[in-house]
């Protein structure tokens, strides 16, 4: 056999093995639980992890999508500085294109604080961070991106009718070596990405909405986890700066919740 012909078998052999090994990969995937058990265990294991901290403090950078100018999607960035102490208590410091706030909750009353008009609004809330944070969405109209992990037992909750779970790689989020995974629920699907180890905190956290034409997401990278922060119960209690003028909630006299 000659040189160009060893090439062609040569390359005739590397083709049928790598032809083999895709159809190989791609049975493997058909074959695949839609509901990989592999999936649940690490969101799971992340869920319990952060129920079982009493106190912590995180910073989050969120995107949000939007349509705007005759259907063209435009993206807004969100920070925030969080700090929980369960069960009853969180304060956040929230900077973004569209607003400058801080919000307050004693267990008691939720306040939101605008530097820049000096104007704050308060309202009577639920005795939980939990229902105090259902409370802000739903009744205030308040964006919350990833709020749904302040919740206690809030992966049971990201579980219910999951119709495909997944482990879809390794990725290093933030220099944190991470489990990527996706989830999909009836009009949204939700990809996180958790730390390994010890300490397996979600690094990043994307929610797609899927029952509209444009599919659009907010995702939040999460850092700075603290789960011993020094905090006084002064942090969660709103003062009134002098000057500072009471306004309505928002949304309250609308009584409506805005996206």
């Amino acid at each position: 056999m000659n040189l160009c012909k060893q090439w062609v078998a040569a390359g005739a052999m590397a083709l049928g093995s790598l032809t083999l090994s895709t159809l190989i990969a791609t049975d493997a995937r058909a074959q695949a639980p839609a509901v990989d058990p592999a999936a649940v265990q690490k969101l799971t294991r992340m869920g319990e992890f952060l129920d079982a901290q009493q106190q912590f403090s995180v910073s989050t950078q969120s995107i949000v999508e939007e349509i705007r100018y005759a259907g063209h999607r435009v993206d807004f960035d969100l920070a925030a500085k969080v700090t929980v102490k369960r069960p009853n208590k969180l304060s956040a410091v929230r900077s973004g294109e569209y607003l400058n706030e801080q919000l307050f909750y004693d267990g008691k009353t939720l306040t939101i604080y605008r530097p820049n008009d000096k104007a704050y609004a308060s309202a009577t809330a639920p005795a939980t961070v939990e229902k105090m944070v259902d409370f802000a969405r739903e009744t205030v109209g308040i964006l919350l991106p990833a709020a749904d992990l302040v919740y206690r037992g809030a992966y049971r909750l990201m579980l219910q009718d999951v119709s495909l779970a997944t482990v879809v790689g390794k990725a290093t989020v933030g220099g944190v070596k991470c489990d990527h995974l996706l989830f999909s629920r009836p009009g949204v699907d939700f990809q996180i990405w958790i730390a390994e180890g010890q300490k397996p905190w979600p690094c990043k956290y994307v929610v797609t909405e899927m029952d509209t034409p444009e599919k659009l997401s907010i995702t939040t990278f999460l850092s700075n986890w603290n789960f011993n922060p020094k905090v006084e119960d002064a942090l969660f209690r709103f003062v009134p700066p002098k000057g500072a003028q009471t306004i309505p909630m928002p949304n309250e006299a609308a009584g409506k919740t805005q996206r």
